[in-house]
Protein backbone atom coordinates (compact mmCIF):
# COMPACT_ATOMS: atom_id res chain seq x y z
CA UNK A 1 0.00 0.00 0.00
CA UNK A 2 3.20 2.21 0.57
CA UNK A 3 4.41 2.02 -2.47
CA UNK A 4 1.43 2.08 -4.36
CA UNK A 5 0.33 5.58 -2.70
CA UNK A 6 4.18 6.86 -3.04
CA UNK A 7 3.82 5.94 -6.95
CA UNK A 8 0.58 7.51 -7.13
CA UNK A 9 1.98 10.75 -5.91
CA UNK A 10 4.89 10.31 -8.17
CA UNK A 11 2.72 9.67 -10.81
CA UNK A 12 0.88 13.16 -10.77
CA UNK A 13 2.54 15.78 -8.65
CA UNK A 14 1.56 18.61 -6.90
CA UNK A 15 1.29 20.21 -9.77
CA UNK A 16 -2.10 18.28 -10.38
CA UNK A 17 -3.01 17.19 -6.56
CA UNK A 18 -2.80 21.01 -5.70
CA UNK A 19 -5.62 21.85 -8.31
CA UNK A 20 -7.95 18.78 -7.69
CA UNK A 21 -7.79 20.09 -3.67
CA UNK A 22 -8.90 23.48 -4.72
CA UNK A 23 -11.51 22.51 -6.72
CA UNK A 24 -13.16 20.81 -3.89
CA UNK A 25 -12.23 23.28 -1.47
CA UNK A 26 -13.61 25.56 -3.83
CA UNK A 27 -17.22 23.89 -4.45
CA UNK A 28 -17.41 23.66 -0.38
CA UNK A 29 -17.09 27.36 0.14
CA UNK A 30 -20.34 27.48 -2.14
CA UNK A 31 -18.01 28.97 -5.17
CA UNK A 32 -19.39 28.11 -8.79
CA UNK A 33 -18.55 25.26 -10.41
CA UNK A 34 -17.31 27.27 -13.33
CA UNK A 35 -15.20 29.23 -10.93
CA UNK A 36 -14.17 26.63 -9.46
CA UNK A 37 -12.75 24.51 -12.29
CA UNK A 38 -11.00 28.06 -13.61
CA UNK A 39 -9.11 28.43 -10.28
CA UNK A 40 -8.13 24.95 -10.02
CA UNK A 41 -6.88 25.40 -13.33
CA UNK A 42 -5.22 28.72 -12.96
CA UNK A 43 -3.50 26.59 -10.10
CA UNK A 44 -1.90 23.91 -11.69
CA UNK A 45 -0.93 26.15 -14.91
CA UNK A 46 0.93 28.48 -12.40
CA UNK A 47 2.84 25.38 -10.47
CA UNK A 48 3.71 24.22 -13.97
CA UNK A 49 5.31 27.28 -15.09
CA UNK A 50 6.97 27.83 -12.46
CA UNK A 51 8.34 24.13 -12.71
CA UNK A 52 9.25 24.68 -15.83
CA UNK A 53 10.76 27.88 -15.39
CA UNK A 54 13.21 26.90 -12.10
CA UNK A 55 13.85 23.73 -13.99
CA UNK A 56 15.48 25.32 -16.71
CA UNK A 57 17.10 27.67 -14.23
CA UNK A 58 18.91 25.30 -12.11
CA UNK A 59 20.87 23.69 -14.60
CA UNK A 60 22.46 26.76 -15.50
CA UNK A 61 22.99 28.23 -12.16
CA UNK A 62 24.34 25.10 -10.41
CA UNK A 63 27.04 24.74 -12.64
CA UNK A 64 28.55 28.46 -11.97
CA UNK A 65 28.17 27.15 -8.51
CA UNK A 66 29.89 23.66 -8.67
CA UNK A 67 32.63 26.23 -10.28
CA UNK A 68 32.86 28.36 -7.81
CA UNK A 69 33.09 25.79 -4.58
CA UNK A 70 35.69 24.21 -6.52
CA UNK A 71 37.99 26.71 -7.47
CA UNK A 72 37.82 27.42 -3.56
CA UNK A 73 40.69 24.11 -3.26
CA UNK A 74 39.01 23.57 -0.13
CA UNK A 75 38.30 19.96 0.49
CA UNK A 76 35.97 19.60 3.63
CA UNK A 77 35.11 15.54 4.24
CA UNK A 78 31.21 16.40 4.14
CA UNK A 79 29.86 17.02 0.57
CA UNK A 80 25.89 18.25 0.37
CA UNK A 81 24.30 16.45 -2.29
CA UNK A 82 21.09 18.36 -2.08
CA UNK A 83 17.62 18.15 -0.89
CA UNK A 84 16.97 16.02 -4.40
CA UNK A 85 19.66 13.48 -2.74
CA UNK A 86 17.77 13.52 1.10
CA UNK A 87 14.16 13.06 -0.61
CA UNK A 88 15.56 9.82 -2.94
CA UNK A 89 16.73 8.84 1.11
CA UNK A 90 13.91 10.01 3.03
CA UNK A 91 11.03 7.61 0.30
CA UNK A 92 13.50 4.75 0.56
CA UNK A 93 12.91 3.81 4.23
CA UNK A 94 10.37 1.86 6.07
CA UNK A 95 9.74 4.75 8.64
CA UNK A 96 9.98 7.31 5.79
CA UNK A 97 7.03 5.10 3.94
CA UNK A 98 5.09 4.57 6.93
CA UNK A 99 4.93 8.06 7.87
CA UNK A 100 4.32 9.46 4.70
CA UNK A 101 0.37 7.36 5.45
CA UNK A 102 0.44 8.83 8.95
CA UNK A 103 1.38 12.19 7.94
CA UNK A 104 -1.45 12.66 5.44
CA UNK A 105 -4.08 11.33 8.30
CA UNK A 106 -2.73 13.64 11.18
CA UNK A 107 -2.22 16.80 9.05
CA UNK A 108 -6.10 15.99 7.63
CA UNK A 109 -7.57 15.64 11.12
CA UNK A 110 -5.56 18.65 12.38
CA UNK A 111 -7.03 20.71 10.28
CA UNK A 112 -10.50 19.56 10.49
CA UNK A 113 -10.61 19.98 14.05
CA UNK A 114 -9.09 23.09 13.93
CA UNK A 115 -5.66 22.53 15.43
CA UNK A 116 -4.04 24.43 12.56
CA UNK A 117 -6.01 26.83 10.53
CA UNK A 118 -3.11 25.75 7.63
CA UNK A 119 -4.45 23.16 5.28
CA UNK A 120 -0.95 20.99 4.44
CA UNK A 121 -1.71 17.63 2.74
CA UNK A 122 -1.88 19.86 -0.74
CA UNK A 123 2.00 19.56 -0.48
CA UNK A 124 2.37 16.50 0.42
CA UNK A 125 5.78 15.76 -1.49
CA UNK A 126 7.53 17.92 1.33
CA UNK A 127 7.09 15.42 3.96
CA UNK A 128 10.16 13.94 2.89
CA UNK A 129 11.90 16.60 5.13
CA UNK A 130 10.04 14.53 8.64
CA UNK A 131 10.98 11.64 6.90
CA UNK A 132 14.39 12.10 6.91
CA UNK A 133 14.71 13.12 10.64
CA UNK A 134 12.41 10.05 11.79
CA UNK A 135 14.97 7.42 9.68
CA UNK A 136 17.94 8.56 11.52
CA UNK A 137 16.40 8.27 14.56
CA UNK A 138 14.82 4.64 13.90
CA UNK A 139 18.75 3.27 12.53
CA UNK A 140 20.00 4.41 16.06
CA UNK A 141 17.11 3.40 18.76
CA UNK A 142 15.56 0.37 16.56
CA UNK A 143 12.01 2.13 17.56
CA UNK A 144 9.60 2.68 15.30
CA UNK A 145 7.12 4.49 17.56
CA UNK A 146 9.87 6.38 18.68
CA UNK A 147 10.88 7.62 15.40
CA UNK A 148 6.70 8.21 14.66
CA UNK A 149 6.68 10.16 17.40
CA UNK A 150 9.16 12.08 16.62
CA UNK A 151 8.47 12.42 12.92
CA UNK A 152 4.74 13.65 14.51
CA UNK A 153 6.01 15.99 16.59
CA UNK A 154 8.47 17.81 14.04
CA UNK A 155 5.13 18.15 11.69
CA UNK A 156 2.88 19.83 14.53
CA UNK A 157 6.14 21.82 14.85
CA UNK A 158 6.24 23.14 11.62
CA UNK A 159 2.29 23.21 11.34
CA UNK A 160 2.68 25.92 14.49
CA UNK A 161 5.13 27.94 12.77
CA UNK A 162 3.11 27.81 9.36
CA UNK A 163 0.37 29.04 11.38
CA UNK A 164 1.92 31.84 13.03
CA UNK A 165 3.61 33.24 10.02
CA UNK A 166 0.84 32.31 7.34
CA UNK A 167 -1.19 35.56 7.14
CA UNK A 168 2.21 37.62 6.59
CA UNK A 169 3.66 35.22 4.10
CA UNK A 170 0.23 35.56 1.99
CA UNK A 171 0.44 39.09 2.52
CA UNK A 172 3.81 39.92 1.03
CA UNK A 173 4.00 37.49 -1.73
CA UNK A 174 0.42 38.43 -2.83
CA UNK A 175 -1.38 34.92 -2.92
CA UNK A 176 -4.42 35.13 -0.87
CA UNK A 177 -5.31 32.34 1.82
CA UNK A 178 -1.75 30.27 0.86
CA UNK A 179 1.19 29.71 2.98
CA UNK A 180 4.28 27.83 2.65
CA UNK A 181 4.34 24.74 5.04
CA UNK A 182 8.02 22.47 4.62
CA UNK A 183 10.04 22.02 7.65
CA UNK A 184 13.11 22.91 6.32
CA UNK A 185 12.19 26.24 4.63
CA UNK A 186 9.99 26.71 7.79
CA UNK A 187 12.67 26.96 10.48
CA UNK A 188 14.80 30.02 9.79
CA UNK A 189 11.75 32.22 11.08
CA UNK A 190 11.66 31.25 14.35
CA UNK A 191 14.85 33.06 14.16
CA UNK A 192 13.46 36.19 12.58
CA UNK A 193 10.81 36.24 14.72
CA UNK A 194 12.79 36.20 17.48
CA UNK A 195 14.95 38.94 16.68
CA UNK A 196 13.32 41.44 15.40
CA UNK A 197 13.05 43.76 18.12
CA UNK A 198 16.93 43.05 18.82
CA UNK A 199 17.64 44.25 15.14
CA UNK A 200 14.99 47.29 15.45
CA UNK A 201 16.57 48.40 18.62
CA UNK A 202 19.91 48.51 16.85
CA UNK A 203 18.16 50.80 14.06
CA UNK A 204 18.90 47.93 11.17
CA UNK A 205 14.98 48.07 10.08
CA UNK A 206 16.22 51.48 9.01
CA UNK A 207 19.13 50.38 6.58
CA UNK A 208 16.82 51.24 2.88
CA UNK A 209 17.86 48.24 0.96
CA UNK A 210 14.72 46.62 -0.81
CA UNK A 211 13.84 45.99 -4.83
CA UNK A 212 11.81 49.48 -4.40
CA UNK A 213 14.58 51.67 -2.61
CA UNK A 214 17.21 50.33 -5.76
CA UNK A 215 14.83 51.14 -8.28
CA UNK A 216 14.04 54.43 -6.83
CA UNK A 217 17.74 55.24 -6.60
CA UNK A 218 19.06 53.73 -9.57
CA UNK A 219 15.83 53.96 -12.36
CA UNK A 220 16.20 52.16 -14.74
CA UNK A 221 19.02 49.65 -13.35
CA UNK A 222 16.70 49.07 -10.49
CA UNK A 223 14.06 47.68 -12.08
CA UNK A 224 14.06 43.68 -11.35
CA UNK A 225 14.84 42.75 -15.03
CA UNK A 226 18.21 45.04 -14.93
CA UNK A 227 19.38 43.96 -11.28
CA UNK A 228 18.92 40.33 -12.43
CA UNK A 229 21.19 40.86 -14.85
CA UNK A 230 24.17 42.06 -12.81
CA UNK A 231 23.32 39.90 -10.16
CA UNK A 232 24.07 37.17 -12.11
CA UNK A 233 26.82 38.90 -13.94
CA UNK A 234 28.42 39.09 -10.39
CA UNK A 235 27.55 35.63 -9.88
CA UNK A 236 29.02 34.59 -13.25
CA UNK A 237 32.23 36.35 -12.49
CA UNK A 238 32.56 34.66 -8.73
CA UNK A 239 32.17 31.41 -10.31
CA UNK A 240 34.88 31.99 -13.35
CA UNK A 241 37.08 34.00 -11.77
CA UNK A 242 39.79 31.77 -12.32
CA UNK A 243 39.56 31.61 -15.93
CA UNK A 244 38.01 35.05 -16.58
CA UNK A 245 40.75 34.88 -19.83
CA UNK A 246 38.77 31.76 -21.46
CA UNK A 247 35.77 32.54 -23.65
CA UNK A 248 33.68 29.86 -22.05
CA UNK A 249 33.94 31.88 -19.04
CA UNK A 250 32.32 34.65 -20.40
CA UNK A 251 29.84 32.46 -22.49
CA UNK A 252 28.79 31.09 -19.01
CA UNK A 253 28.57 34.15 -16.95
CA UNK A 254 26.78 35.98 -20.02
CA UNK A 255 24.24 33.19 -19.63
CA UNK A 256 24.01 33.11 -15.65
CA UNK A 257 22.98 36.93 -16.59
CA UNK A 258 20.26 36.66 -18.76
CA UNK A 259 18.90 33.57 -17.37
CA UNK A 260 18.77 35.81 -13.58
CA UNK A 261 17.18 38.65 -15.47
CA UNK A 262 14.65 36.13 -17.36
CA UNK A 263 13.69 34.57 -13.69
CA UNK A 264 13.43 38.44 -12.37
CA UNK A 265 11.27 39.43 -15.48
CA UNK A 266 9.04 36.09 -16.22
CA UNK A 267 8.80 34.87 -12.54
CA UNK A 268 6.14 38.04 -11.73
CA UNK A 269 3.74 37.13 -14.47
CA UNK A 270 3.78 33.41 -13.52
CA UNK A 271 2.99 34.50 -10.08
CA UNK A 272 0.24 36.55 -11.09
CA UNK A 273 -1.57 33.85 -13.09
CA UNK A 274 -0.88 31.75 -9.83
CA UNK A 275 -2.79 34.20 -7.49
CA UNK A 276 -5.65 34.49 -9.68
CA UNK A 277 -6.24 30.91 -8.96
CA UNK A 278 -7.42 31.74 -5.22
CA UNK A 279 -9.42 34.92 -5.70
CA UNK A 280 -12.53 32.93 -6.01
CA UNK A 281 -11.59 31.31 -2.08
CA UNK A 282 -11.16 34.63 -0.88
CA UNK A 283 -14.07 36.54 -2.14
CA UNK A 284 -16.26 33.58 -0.70
CA UNK A 285 -14.63 33.55 2.60
CA UNK A 286 -15.59 37.48 2.34
CA UNK A 287 -18.84 36.63 1.96
CA UNK A 288 -19.22 34.28 4.57
CA UNK A 289 -17.88 37.35 7.20
CA UNK A 290 -20.25 39.39 5.80
CA UNK A 291 -23.20 37.17 6.35
CA UNK A 292 -21.39 36.43 9.74
CA UNK A 293 -21.73 40.67 10.60
CA UNK A 294 -25.57 41.04 8.98
CA UNK A 295 -26.03 38.39 11.34
CA UNK A 296 -24.79 40.16 14.12
CA UNK A 297 -26.28 43.78 13.42
CA UNK A 298 -29.60 41.69 13.51
CA UNK A 299 -29.25 39.86 16.70
CA UNK A 300 -29.30 36.79 15.05
CA UNK A 301 -27.53 33.72 17.06
CA UNK A 302 -23.47 34.55 16.51
CA UNK A 303 -23.30 30.42 15.23
CA UNK A 304 -19.40 29.36 14.42
CA UNK A 305 -17.17 32.47 13.53
CA UNK A 306 -15.54 32.55 10.09
CA UNK A 307 -12.50 30.61 10.03
CA UNK A 308 -9.69 32.06 8.33
CA UNK A 309 -7.45 29.24 6.79
CA UNK A 310 -4.42 28.57 4.65
CA UNK A 311 -4.06 26.80 1.79
CA UNK A 312 -0.34 24.87 2.15
CA UNK A 313 1.64 25.78 -1.01
CA UNK A 314 5.15 24.86 -2.40
CA UNK A 315 7.85 27.04 -1.29
CA UNK A 316 8.32 27.19 -5.44
CA UNK A 317 5.69 30.38 -5.82
CA UNK A 318 7.65 32.47 -3.71
CA UNK A 319 11.57 31.39 -5.10
CA UNK A 320 11.54 34.30 -7.55
CA UNK A 321 9.96 37.21 -6.05
CA UNK A 322 12.54 40.11 -6.32
CA UNK A 323 14.06 40.91 -2.91
CA UNK A 324 13.87 36.73 -2.03
CA UNK A 325 15.96 35.95 -4.93
CA UNK A 326 18.40 38.72 -4.86
CA UNK A 327 19.29 38.08 -1.03
CA UNK A 328 19.63 34.07 -1.72
CA UNK A 329 22.02 34.55 -4.78
CA UNK A 330 24.06 37.10 -2.42
CA UNK A 331 24.34 34.62 0.50
CA UNK A 332 25.36 31.98 -1.78
CA UNK A 333 29.33 33.31 -1.88
CA UNK A 334 28.97 34.18 1.57
CA UNK A 335 27.59 30.50 2.81
CA UNK A 336 30.60 29.00 0.78
CA UNK A 337 33.12 32.19 2.58
CA UNK A 338 31.94 31.02 5.83
CA UNK A 339 31.48 27.36 5.46
CA UNK A 340 35.50 27.67 4.99
CA UNK A 341 36.31 30.00 7.80
CA UNK A 342 34.10 28.55 10.37
CA UNK A 343 35.89 26.78 13.02
CA UNK A 344 34.86 22.92 13.56
CA UNK A 345 33.06 23.06 10.46
CA UNK A 346 32.96 20.03 8.44
CA UNK A 347 30.25 20.87 5.28
CA UNK A 348 31.08 21.89 2.14
CA UNK A 349 27.66 23.15 0.80
CA UNK A 350 27.38 22.85 -2.88
CA UNK A 351 24.22 21.32 -4.69
CA UNK A 352 21.74 23.03 -1.62
CA UNK A 353 22.97 26.58 -2.20
CA UNK A 354 20.74 27.24 -4.94
CA UNK A 355 17.99 26.47 -2.93
CA UNK A 356 18.67 29.46 -0.68
CA UNK A 357 15.79 31.81 -1.85
CA UNK A 358 13.41 28.85 -0.59
CA UNK A 359 15.05 29.00 3.41
CA UNK A 360 14.60 33.11 3.57
CA UNK A 361 11.05 33.17 2.23
CA UNK A 362 10.16 33.85 5.78
CA UNK A 363 11.90 35.72 7.05
CA UNK A 364 12.15 38.16 3.79
CA UNK A 365 8.06 38.59 4.76
CA UNK A 366 8.87 38.82 8.41
CA UNK A 367 10.93 41.81 7.56
CA UNK A 368 8.62 42.96 4.75
CA UNK A 369 11.47 42.88 2.05
CA UNK A 370 14.30 44.05 4.08
CA UNK A 371 17.30 42.45 2.66
CA UNK A 372 20.01 43.60 5.16
CA UNK A 373 18.22 42.48 7.81
CA UNK A 374 17.14 39.03 5.84
CA UNK A 375 21.21 38.68 5.45
CA UNK A 376 22.16 39.01 8.67
CA UNK A 377 19.17 36.53 10.05
CA UNK A 378 20.43 33.98 7.46
CA UNK A 379 23.92 34.14 7.41
CA UNK A 380 24.05 33.88 11.80
CA UNK A 381 21.29 30.47 11.04
CA UNK A 382 22.51 28.69 8.30
CA UNK A 383 26.40 29.36 9.93
CA UNK A 384 24.17 27.31 13.08
CA UNK A 385 23.00 24.77 10.39
CA UNK A 386 26.31 23.88 9.30
CA UNK A 387 27.45 22.52 12.71
CA UNK A 388 24.07 21.00 12.72
CA UNK A 389 24.96 19.48 9.61
CA UNK A 390 28.64 18.54 10.49
CA UNK A 391 26.76 16.49 13.72
CA UNK A 392 24.48 14.30 11.92
CA UNK A 393 26.54 13.42 8.86
CA UNK A 394 27.55 10.21 9.76
CA UNK A 395 24.56 9.29 10.38
CA UNK A 396 22.72 10.44 7.68
CA UNK A 397 25.57 8.71 5.12
CA UNK A 398 25.06 5.73 6.89
CA UNK A 399 21.34 5.16 5.67
CA UNK A 400 22.33 7.16 2.11
CA UNK A 401 24.98 4.25 1.55
CA UNK A 402 23.19 1.15 2.80
CA UNK A 403 21.09 -0.38 0.70
CA UNK A 404 19.37 3.22 -1.03
CA UNK A 405 22.11 3.49 -3.45
CA UNK A 406 23.40 7.26 -3.08
CA UNK A 407 26.40 7.65 -4.44
CA UNK A 408 29.61 9.17 -2.15
CA UNK A 409 31.74 11.74 -4.44
CA UNK A 410 35.00 11.34 -4.71
CA UNK A 411 37.33 12.69 -2.05
CA UNK A 412 34.64 13.08 0.78
CA UNK A 413 33.93 11.07 3.42
CA UNK A 414 30.52 11.82 4.97
CA UNK A 415 27.00 13.05 2.76
CA UNK A 416 24.56 15.30 4.40
CA UNK A 417 21.86 18.22 3.16
CA UNK A 418 22.05 21.51 3.59
CA UNK A 419 18.63 22.34 3.37
CA UNK A 420 17.37 19.33 5.26
CA UNK A 421 19.55 18.97 8.19
CA UNK A 422 21.09 22.27 8.25
CA UNK A 423 18.01 23.15 10.74
CA UNK A 424 19.37 23.86 14.65
CA UNK A 425 16.13 24.12 16.13
CA UNK A 426 15.01 20.84 15.00
CA UNK A 427 17.80 19.22 15.48
CA UNK A 428 17.89 19.65 19.15
CA UNK A 429 14.54 17.91 18.92
CA UNK A 430 15.64 14.85 17.30
CA UNK A 431 18.54 14.67 19.44
CA UNK A 432 16.13 14.69 22.45
CA UNK A 433 14.24 11.97 20.55
CA UNK A 434 17.54 10.10 20.05
CA UNK A 435 18.90 10.28 23.74
CA UNK A 436 15.61 7.88 24.44
CA UNK A 437 15.66 10.12 27.66
CA UNK A 438 12.06 10.43 28.80
CA UNK A 439 12.57 14.09 30.51
CA UNK A 440 14.22 15.34 27.42
CA UNK A 441 12.00 14.11 24.66
CA UNK A 442 8.86 15.38 27.42
CA UNK A 443 10.33 18.29 27.54
CA UNK A 444 10.11 18.83 23.38
CA UNK A 445 6.48 18.01 23.88
CA UNK A 446 5.97 20.25 26.71
CA UNK A 447 7.09 22.99 24.86
CA UNK A 448 5.31 22.23 22.11
CA UNK A 449 2.02 22.23 23.63
CA UNK A 450 2.43 25.50 25.51
CA UNK A 451 3.65 27.46 22.42
CA UNK A 452 0.46 25.94 20.37
CA UNK A 453 -2.24 26.88 23.75
CA UNK A 454 0.11 30.69 23.66
CA UNK A 455 -0.68 31.19 20.41
CA UNK A 456 -4.12 30.12 20.08
CA UNK A 457 -5.02 31.90 22.55
CA UNK A 458 -3.23 35.23 21.40
CA UNK A 459 -3.66 34.17 17.15
CA UNK A 460 -4.99 37.84 16.44
CA UNK A 461 -2.74 39.52 18.37
CA UNK A 462 0.40 37.54 17.01
CA UNK A 463 -0.75 37.88 13.60
CA UNK A 464 -1.39 41.66 14.30
CA UNK A 465 2.08 41.62 15.76
CA UNK A 466 3.53 40.54 12.56
CA UNK A 467 2.00 43.05 10.69
CA UNK A 468 3.44 45.65 13.28
CA UNK A 469 6.72 44.61 12.75
CA UNK A 470 6.73 44.23 9.31
CA UNK A 471 5.49 47.90 8.68
CA UNK A 472 8.31 49.28 10.67
CA UNK A 473 10.84 48.24 7.89
CA UNK A 474 12.40 51.31 5.61
CA UNK A 475 11.84 49.48 2.17
CA UNK A 476 11.50 52.70 0.01
CA UNK A 477 13.22 55.35 -0.83
CA UNK A 478 10.86 57.44 0.75
CA UNK A 479 10.98 55.92 4.55
CA UNK A 480 11.75 57.30 7.44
Amino acid sequence: MLTTVKLVFDTFGANVFVPIILFFIALILKVKTQKAFLSALYAGVGLTGFTLLLNSYTPIISKVIKKMVSDTGVNLPVFDIGWQGASLVAYSTQAGMIFLVVAFILQTVLFLVRWTDVFQPSDLWNNYSYMVWGSMCYYVTKNMWLSLLLMCLLNMYSLLLSDSIAQRWSTYYGYPRTTIIALHNLEPAIFGILMDPIWNKLHINKIKLSPEYLQEKLGFLGEPISLGFFLGFLLGILGNFKHLGELASWGQITQVAIATSAIMAIFPKIAGIFAQAFAPLSQAASRSIRKSNKGKAANQPEGKKPRLWFLGVNDAVGFGETATLITGILLIPIMVVLAILLPGNKVLPVIDLLAIPYWIEGLIALSNGNMVKTMINAVIWFSLGLYMCTATAPLFTHIASSGIGVAIPTAALMVTSFNILGKPFFGLIFYAFLSQNIFWIGLTIILYFVLWAAFQKNKEKFRAYLERAAAKNATAATDG
